[in-house]
């Protein structure tokens, strides 16, 4: 039986806090946390748990977390915030361009979608004609 939190199905054959960072919001150190806090083992697999584990792992996770859905809509809440007063910032989230002060002039190309305007990039050969 695959275990579901928070609309999410864990993976069944990778330990438990890794297969708990699958789910939007919680990464390694959450992760440890909540199995700490649940009494689980680390290092069994998800496959491995019983169902009051998995309980007890979605109530701490429901509880005492934001994650999924509701973090979601949290931080568009917020980007959508800041491009309503017109910030600086953003005005970088509207133009798909990095917000947190690094260079954009290079070294930008996963935001700006890896666009490389140099000279060689695009060229043809002199056999292809137009």
């Amino acid at each position: 039986m695959a275990a579901r939190i928070a609309g999410v199905t864990l993976p069944d054959n990778k330990r438990i806090v890794i297969s708990l960072t699958y789910v939007y919001g919680i990464g390694n150190n959450q992760s440890k946390k909540i199995v700490t806090k649940a009494g689980i083992d680390p290092n069994i697999k998800t496959k491995e748990l019983s169902e009051k584990q998995v309980n007890d792992l979605r109530d701490i996770i429901e509880k005492d977390f934001t994650v999924e859905g509701e973090l979601r809509r949290e931080v568009s809440g917020n980007v959508k915030r800041l491009r309503d007063i017109n910030s600086y910032r953003g005005s970088r989230h509207t133009k798909n361009l990095p917000v947190r002060g690094q260079r954009s002039k290079t070294n930008s190309r996963t935001v700006r979608g890896n666009v490389r305007k140099t000279m060689g990039s695009g060229r043809r050969n002199a056999a292809d004609k137009t």
